[in-house]
């Protein structure tokens, strides 16, 4: 399997989440702290309590289905996908609505294809992604994140963890993790270019 698996979350790896929550929170009357972008936290980004209420009516709405995608994103999984033959696995804390699943795979399938992915996991809003990953537990591979804490149980479970970079996370140094900028980048780790 690990040959030509990559697993992957959404949201800040394939998809430009922060992007369109940005627009659709400064849609409904909030205003971006001076902080921005360099905090994950979204309570202290938008200097609101009601950031988790927030989250999950965004990716509810129909918003999601529209997620512009991140950086060179396209380009490179539809290069590993038809050039050389990998298959994506999305594992990604989203809803447990159906209608919103049913707009990120739309949205997915649209931005880089119909046969890209072959598994779609989605998880509700904000949960723990440990008990997905320990389902390829000690594979090797590939499992590309932006969340810290999820890119480190990849590791410990024995996946090759890569963190895509972000304002909010780029800090970090993670023991048998490596940060990786775009998926130029993911493209030549994996293909070994």
């Amino acid at each position: 399997m690990k040959e030509k698996v990559i697993l992957v979350d959404c949201d800040g790896v394939l998809l430009d989440w922060e992007y369109a929550f940005d627009v659709w929170m400064t849609r409904h009357g909030y205003e971006r702290s001076e902080e921005g972008f360099s905090t994950y936290s979204i309570g202290d980004r938008y200097k609101t309590s009601d950031a988790k209420k927030m989250i999950r009516m965004f990716n509810e709405s129909a918003a999601i289905g529209f997620l512009p995608p991140l950086r060179d994103a396209i380009h490179y999984v539809k290069k590993l996908h038809e050039r050389h033959g990998y298959i994506f696995h999305a594992i990604t804390s989203l809803s447990n609505d159906p209608n919103a699943q049913e707009l990120r795979t739309e949205n997915l399938k649209r931005l880089f294809g119909e046969t890209a992915f072959e598994r779609y996991v989605y998880l509700d809003t904000g949960e723990d992604k440990d008990a997905e990953l320990e389902v390829y537990k000690d594979t090797g591979c590939y499992w590309v994140e932006d969340k810290v804490i999820n890119a480190k149980v990849g590791s410990a479970l024995g996946l090759n963890s890569l963190l895509m970079t972000h304002d909010h996370n780029v800090k970090y140094d993670i023991e048998n993790v490596r940060k990786v900028n775009n998926w130029k980048e993911i493209y030549d780790i994996v293909t070994g270019a």
